[in-house]
Formats: C-alpha cells, sequence, structure tokens
C-alpha cells in the first residue's frame, strides 16, 4: 500500500512537470508568485501560523505569522527578476553560454519547526526553476504542511497550472515512505533532523541537506551593552527560539560580562543560580538528551516545569546558565532549541575564539558564528579560523542568518555548513540549488602559455 501512495505521488508529479518543463521564464515567475501568494495572504498566513503551534507545540503564533511573511516576501525579492530559464549568463571572452534546466522532481523533507515558512520556501525556489516538488513534513508538521499545500494548488488552477507540480506525502507517513519517495526523485533537499539529513545523503539520489545549529556569539567591549543585548534578546525569544540560528551561547569577554548581562536582565533575562541550573538541567535533559516537551516552549513555562518560582521566573523572557565547560559532560554546551541562553566569560578575543571552536567541535560546526563590537581584524579571524559558514557581525542573529532586508544574504530556511557541517554546499539554499546548467563551449583563439611563465617563481625559489 505505502509503494502504491509513494508511486502515484512520484508518477502524478512527473507528469506535470513535463507539462511545466518547457515553460518561459514569465510562466515560471507565476508559479512562484502562486506559491508565495499562498502563504502570504494574511487570513491563510494567520490560519497555518495557528494550526502549526497548536498541532506542534512549538513556537509562538504571532512570530510565525511575522517569520512566514517575512521569510516569503524576502525570497519574492531575491527571485525577482532572477534568470531560471533560458541563458544565466554569457561571456563571449571564454566562449561559454550558461543554460537553465529544471532538476525534475524534488524530494523536500521538512521539519515540525518551521512546518509552514519551510516548506513554501522550498516549494518557491523549486517552481521558478520549472520543477516539480513531493514535500515529506515531519508528523507534527504535516496538518500544517496540507493545509499550505491546499493553499498552494489552488492558487495554481487559478494560474491555469498543474496542481500536481505541488503535492505532500499523506499523514501519517512513515520512514519507508519517506526512504522510497526520496529514492524516487531527482533531487532531496532535507531540512531537520541528523537522522533525516543523513538519510537523505544514504538514499542515492542526490541530496542537500544542512548541517545542526548550536549557535555562539562573542560580545566584545567595543559592542554597546544596551543595543547588544536588545538584539541578542530579540533573537533568542523569537518563535521560542526554533529557529537553529538563534543563539545558544554568549562568549563574553573581558570587561564586556557585566554591563552586558545586566542589559540582558533589563531585556527580560533571569540569571539562574547554581541550585537552579541543576534543576533546569535535570528538567531540560533527562537521561543527558534535550526533552521534546521543552523545545520552543516560552521561558516561563520551561522554569515552571522545572519547579523555578517567583515573580521574576514567571516574567522571564529567557533564562540564563553560567558555565565553563564543553562537551557532552556539560549539556548546556550544546544546542537547546528554547529560550535559554549559555554564558561563559573569558579574558580576550583570542580566548573567546578558542572557546567558540571547542564548542563547535562538540556541536554546531559549519553553522555560523556571531560577533558584536569586534574590529574589522577580529572580525576577518573569525572568518580564516573558525569551522563556520557565515560571520554574523552586529544583528539579530536569528534574522541575519537566513537573509534579512539589511544584509545581503539569500532568504532562506536552510543554511548549508560546508563540509564541517557534513554538508555538501555552504551556502544559503536558493533558487540556484533548483537548477541543472548546460553549458553551450564555443571555441576560442589558444591560449597556451611557456612552462617558465607559470613556474619561473618556483624555479628561482626552489630551484629545477
Amino acid at each position: 500500500m505505502a509503494g502504491g501512495i509513494v508511486a502515484g505521488l512520484l508518477a502524478r508529479a512527473r507528469a506535470a512537470q513535463a507539462l511545466f518543463a518547457d515553460a518561459d521564464q514569465r510562466r515560471a515567475d507565476t508559479a512562484a508568485a502562486a506559491a508565495a501568494w499562498a502563504i502570504l495572504e494574511p487570513a491563510r498566513n494567520r490560519r497555518l501560523a495557528e494550526l502549526a503551534v497548536r498541532d506542534t507545540g512549538f513556537g509562538d503564533v504571532e512570530d510565525k505569522v511575522r517569520k512566514n511573511h517575512r521569510k516569503t516576501l524576502g525570497l519574492l525579492r531575491d527571485l525577482h527578476g532572477a534568470a531560471s530559464v533560458g541563458v544565466l549568463r554569457e561571456d563571449p571572452a571564454l566562449g561559454l553560454t550558461e543554460i537553465a534546466r529544471p532538476v525534475g522532481v524534488v524530494a523536500a523533507v521538512t521539519p515540525s519547526t518551521n512546518p509552514a515558512a519551510t516548506p513554501a520556501n522550498k516549494v518557491i525556489n523549486a517552481l521558478k526553476g520549472r520543477n516539480a516538488i513531493v514535500l515529506a513534513p515531519s508528523p507534527k508538521g504535516a496538518s500544517t504542511c496540507a493545509l499550505l499545500v491546499g493553499y498552494i494548488r489552488h492558487e495554481l488552477e487559478k494560474a491555469s497550472l498543474p496542481a500536481d507540480l505541488v503535492q505532500h506525502l499523506p499523514p501519517p507517513g512513515s520512514k519507508e515512505q519517506v526512504a522510497e519517495l526520496m529514492a524516487g526523485a531527482d533531487l532531496v533537499v532535507a531540512t531537520g533532523s541528523r537522522a533525516n539529513v543523513r538519510a537523505a545523503y544514504a538514499s542515492g539520489t542526490p541530496a542537500l541537506g544542512v548541517g545542526a545549529g548550536n549557535v555562539a556569539a562573542i560580545v566584545l567591549p567595543g559592542a554597546d551593552p544596551a543595543t547588544t543585548a536588545r538584539r541578542i534578546a530579540a533573537s533568542k525569544t523569537f518563535d521560542n527560539a526554533t529557529s537553529c540560528s538563534s543563539e545558544n551561547a554568549l562568549v563574553l569577554v573581558g570587561e564586556a560580562a557585566q554591563p552586558v548581562l545586566d542589559a540582558l536582565q533589563e531585556e527580560g533575562a533571569v540569571l539562574l543560580d547554581a541550585a537552579q541550573k541543576a534543576r533546569l538541567q535535570a528538567t531540560l535533559f533527562p537521561a543527558g538528551r534535550l526533552s521534546a516537551e521543552c523545545v520552543a516552549r516560552p521561558a516561563a513555562e520551561i522554569a515552571a516545569r522545572a519547579g523555578l518560582e517567583g515573580e521574576a521566573f514567571r516574567n522571564a523572557r529567557i533564562l540564563l546558565v553560567e558555565e565553563e565547560g564543553v562537551g557532552p559532560d556539560f549539556p548546556f554546551s550544546g544546542e537547546k532549541l528554547s529560550p535559554v541562553l549559555t554564558l561563559y566569560q573569558v579574558a580576550d578575543f583570542a580566548a573567546a575564539r578558542d572557546l567558540v571552536g571547542r564548542i563547535y567541535d562538540y556541536q554546531g560546526k559549519g553553522h555560523s558564528v556571531g560577533i558584536h563590537g569586534g574590529s574589522a581584524d577580529e572580525i576577518r579571524a573569525l572568518a580564516e579560523t573558525l569551522p563556520v559558514c557565515r560571520v554574523i557581525v552586529d544583528q539579530v542573529h536569528c534574522v541575519a542568518v537566513g537573509g534579512a532586508f539589511d544584509n545581503g544574504l539569500p532568504f532562506s530556511l536552510s543554511m548549508g555548513c560546508g563540509t564541517w557541517g557534513g554538508n555538501g554546499f555552504s551556502d544559503n539554499l536558493n533558487y540556484r540549488h533548483f537548477l541543472n546548467v548546460t553549458r553551450i563551449v564555443r571555441p576560442i583563439p589558444e591560449r597556451v602559455p611557456r612552462v617558465e611563465d607559470l613556474l619561473g617563481e618556483y624555479w628561482r625559489e626552489h630551484g629545477k
């Protein structure tokens, strides 16, 4: 039965994509716009956000409304006027012409933490490239995904486009169905758990998966405490920290520590003492693993679960814990997917950089690092020495990493982490990843260098 379901989805996707494969740029853009309007329309956006929080238990409705809108609007901005049909680039000097081609049928594995925004982003990018896409949502996010797909199919039909360009695995789904879908597709894009990403890479189909988050941010004495605290609080509390791009550790350098800590407390952060930290650890990491009951829940609710009493905890936006160690014996050094933030204090920038390196050796390698109040040399040093694909400078980290209207990164909810994170790409997943490129190669005047022109310097320095 399972095989029949997946085979049917793939057959319908291939038939729809065959009809769409020769679409011109305007038609491809119309398809992308249809999918975007399916989630941008305010009433549908709100229904999707409400359903997502109700059925997953993760995040905050108003933040999801904002996320659905901002991420989709930003993606539309990125795609506006971008070529995805016909000639992508001409280089007469090299005699090269690059032609955009579809990849075919995409299998997209999506997480429960962003059950509308992430599928919408992948659908829009896939349609921009004249592909069909079949979504494999997490079980908790399946209802939201189904509602979204229904909206998208309605908009596609309005535009006289094949509705079967966008489909989803029906609930309850299974690992066997997801595996069959991935094996039968032309491209897999996987966002979510490490197990899902590993399965995508093992599917036998070309796959783009993302690495784990565990963002650390360095705060130097040159940072303005109040501004920095506002940025960190905005990042850490947005959607109850469902994003893999929200900070999990703050490394406070020298004289920055106390002013920033004071400013964070002004933003609603509560610093735990040793006994309170132990109670929180027992609640957040029972048996040494992150509790699903605490993921993406408000700080005050997590505090109540841990038996932390008092007005400060009832009004807490963030729970702060101080830490010195890194690794499995220090679970607060890892990703928490909740408004819990770990504080480290070090003497100088070199110590901060080394500590972040150790944190990423434990978890989060490849993703990103934040820096507040850093010099140009310090920023460059992080980029040249840490195993990260992004250095986020003086910004709200969880917003900036996935593309923002005030930085140059593409809008995305799936961030490649390079070979450091076990991924085959290091940029933000975008429409170019959903294209094949065919190159026309014409002859040009021959250019044959002399060996001495290329090896002369080597010979002079080391001899022949």
